[in-house]
């Protein structure tokens, strides 16, 4: 009976670490979507800077 009992635990308790495991993994992809997206952003802010300063100088090309 003892052996019966030990086992069902076990099983409860690895079914429930590896549920906390599987929904803990995916917040690690999440993490890098959101940091994938913000240095996106910084590049696209860094060239529209730079675009815009060689349009400023090209016009003051005589």
């Amino acid at each position: 009976m003892n052996r019966l009992i030990g086992l069902l635990l076990g099983v409860a308790l690895g079914f429930d670490a590896r549920m906390r495991a599987r929904t803990e993994r995916g917040s690690v992809t999440t993490e890098h979507v959101l940091w994938a997206v913000a240095v996106i952003a910084i590049v696209g802010v860094v060239v529209a800077a730079v675009k815009a300063y060689v349009t400023a100088q090209a016009g003051n090309i005589k």
